[in-house]
């Protein structure tokens, strides 16, 4: 089952109020696993039992009796019991056992909900007994249709596209930091519409000073307009140099990509067709809306060769590794540099006229 049959067969469980005996909610969107525990616990019990019939643990605090107690009693006054326990791949040994025995038993009046943290290796016991509800980081196409919804949720009549792109921008992919300006802009619309003007207000994003902006003009080998923006960029919320850098690599790896079948013969118009498969196969996240990515690459591509994206592949890794290792220089500083030296003079590639 794949990761949105997934997502779909969850959904349907919540509908028909029809429970698993035991789902494990795993990966690294700790925003989207949280809420997907909460509409499962909305869901599976009832309000005025609660007290009885849920019991919300983490896994390194049980031992193996507190485990076999909260699995062995049955619900009181209600159809079911839910259990959630978090952190469950860190359980002791013998915690972990008596959970073992117990997914083995599923009894129909039970439901267990075991969360793995973000970063926990795949446990394959677990996977096998268990619903697998597994929530990585959204993909770029599937960023707009989460965003309409939170808005939706949050009370606004509903986000139109263009604030969606300069949220995005300003924000990035993070599900829970999303959620958090969203529901700002939700209040001020106070019932209508968010707009791209009130996420510029709120969020305090100014034309032609986004992470887009900083991206184009490298896509462009605008050195001086990429190193002004690189300050400009950084002070704005939610926004950090290893994210940067983290958009940068994959905007220079595509235009690699693109040059290495430019010089096989491949016209710019079919290069262009392939860079939205070619990220959804992928997965890799370009800092901004991948259409708006794609368009701006397409353009960009004339400048670039097959050497000149190498080159920034190894000055991009380089700055990565002194963001994360050294402070002798400041994360501004290490950024300017890194974009210097990706805009520097193109070796073969000439500027669209």
């Amino acid at each position: 089952m794949t990761t949105r049959d997934a997502e779909r067969t969850f959904a349907r469980h919540l509908k028909e109020r029809a429970f698993a005996p035991a789902y494990l909610v795993c990966g690294d969107d700790e925003y989207r696993k949280d809420a997907a525990v909460r509409e499962l616990v909305k869901a599976a019990v009832d309000p005025a039992t609660a007290d009885f019939n849920l019991d919300v643990r983490r896994g390194p605090e049980l031992d193996a009796a507190a485990v076999a107690s909260l699995c062995g009693e049955p619900p009181m006054m209600a159809e079911r019991r839910v259990v959630v326990v978090r952190d469950v791949t860190a359980m002791k040994k013998g915690a972990r056992a008596e959970l073992d025995r117990a997914l083995a038993s599923e009894p129909p009046d039970r439901v267990l909900v075991l969360v793995a943290a973000a970063g926990a290796k795949p446990d394959a016991a677990l996977e096998k007994r268990c619903f697998v509800l597994a929530l990585g980081a959204l993909t770029g196409d599937r960023i707009p249709a989460f965003v309409k919804h939170a808005a939706q949720q949050a009370g606004a009549a509903g986000i139109d596209d263009e604030a969606i792109v300069v949220l995005q921008q300003a924000v990035g992919d993070e599900t829970g930091a999303l959620v958090t300006e969203i529901e700002k802009l939700a209040s001020y619309a106070n019932g209508g519409t968010i707009d791209a003007a009130a996420v510029r207000e709120i969020v305090g994003v100014r034309r032609g000073e986004t992470t887009s902006d900083l991206l184009d003009a490298v896509a462009q080998r605008d050195g001086a307009l990429a190193a002004a923006l690189v300050p400009v960029v950084l002070a704005l919320p939610k926004v950090a140099a290893v994210p940067l850098v983290n958009a940068l690599t994959v905007q220079t790896a595509m235009l690699g990509w693109g040059a290495a079948q430019r010089a096989q013969g491949k016209r710019l118009d079919a290069i262009a067709r392939e860079w939205m498969p070619l990220l959804k196969q992928t997965g890799a996240y370009p800092g901004r809306p991948w259409g708006e990515a794609a368009s701006a690459w397409t353009k960009a591509l004339p400048l670039w060769t097959v050497a000149d994206a190498d080159a920034g592949l190894r000055a991009l890794l380089a700055c990565d590794e002194r963001l994360k290792n050294t402070r002798l220089s400041s994360d501004e500083q290490l950024l300017a540099t890194c974009v210097l030296q990706l805009c520097g003079a193109p070796s073969g590639a000439r500027r669209a006229a």
